[in-house]
């Protein structure tokens, strides 16, 4: 399936989840916020959230500092 990854086309396989994409992407474990059409998903809910094609997912990296 097809789904809008910041503002690009990406492949997923069909009924992948937002952890999937998460771990797909290599961000596990990493400071990300995922917002998926214009929706936060709290990232406790990563492992249910099944992604639909055509959902618009943005994620977005914390970085600290000072």
């Amino acid at each position: 399936m097809q789904i809008i990854l910041n503002g690009e086309p990406y492949e997923l396989k069909d009924g992948a989840t937002a952890a999937e994409l998460v771990q797909q992407l290599e961000l596990t474990g990493k400071r990300i916020a995922m917002e998926r059409n214009e929706t936060i998903v709290p990232r406790s809910q990563y492992e249910q959230t099944e992604l639909q094609p055509g959902d618009r997912i943005e994620i977005i990296h914390a970085v600290g500092g000072g």
